[in-house]
């Protein structure tokens, strides 16, 4: 079965910001995404606009064709904008103002109570929730009670292990995920994985066959810098098709 490419085009707006003015586009870096084979659009609105702005979600919406895939804290002021905009998918993710970027998965084992009523109101509104959680199966577990559709395994701790070349964590951080996404795929959950992925670690993460789709964003604006955002991309989904049909990775 293909595996899904969603595109996180945050950093884009990262740049945009740092100079103050309209360009680069993240609407832009959008558009090229889908044209380069990308299947959906992800982007986060903090509570600090670090990134993206509600503005940049508003002509998302507007102007790409592909599915848009919002990461949102649990605060009342992101549900009210999900609620107004009406995103494809709503993904609840942890967030703190101190930190560079998302250091962990939600706790949704204790947070709960928390996390319960945007999984409903979200839901209620037809969006398609999922938990960006730690591959954990109590965290899994949780996440079918909360029911939400859909869970999203942070594959920092694996990504991580191979930038620094330690290949028993690597073994240990991509057992943990395989364990997680069977598991969440035996309770009818969909599974997507995302955070810090590279050329370098993908493979292992795309050849589960219960991930369902990979969301992947901070890399491919990077290397865009050298090769072009169209080619990050093609390269990127080259890569994740080879691991998910177990053949050689074709050259690019």
């Amino acid at each position: 079965m293909a595996i899904r490419l969603g595109v996180n085009i945050d950093h884009v707006a990262t740049i945009r910001n740092a100079r103050g003015g309209p360009h680069p586009d993240p609407v832009r870096a959008a558009q090229l995404a889908a044209d380069a084979g990308a299947d959906g659009i992800t982007l986060h609105v903090r509570e600090d606009r670090r990134h993206v702005r509600e503005e940049d979600l508003f002509r998302m919406k507007e102007e790409v064709k592909l599915p848009i895939n919002l990461e949102m804290a649990c605060v009342e002021e992101m549900l009210e904008i999900a609620l107004h905009v009406r995103p494809h998918a709503c993904c609840l993710v942890p967030e703190r103002r101190e930190e560079r970027t998302t250091e962990g998965g939600l706790d949704v084992a204790g947070q709960h109570n928390t996390v319960a009523p945007f999984v409903r109101r979200l839901r209620d509104a037809g969006a398609r929730v999922s938990l960006f959680i730690d591959p954990s199966l109590v965290q899994v577990a949780v996440a079918e009670a909360l029911g939400a559709p859909v869970i999203e395994l942070h594959t920092g701790v694996f990504c991580e292990a191979v930038e620094e070349g330690d290949a028993a964590k690597a073994a240990e951080a991509l057992a943990a995920l395989q364990r997680a996404a069977e598991d969440a795929d035996r309770r009818g959950l969909e599974v997507h994985a995302g955070h810090g992925i590279t050329y370098a670690s993908v493979g292992p993460i795309a050849a589960i066959p219960t991930i369902k789709e990979l969301n992947i964003g901070h890399f491919l604006i990077g290397e865009a810098i050298f090769v072009g955002l169209t080619g990050a991309i093609g390269e990127m989904r080259r890569l994740m098709d080879a691991a998910r049909s177990g053949a050689p990775a074709p050259k690019s």
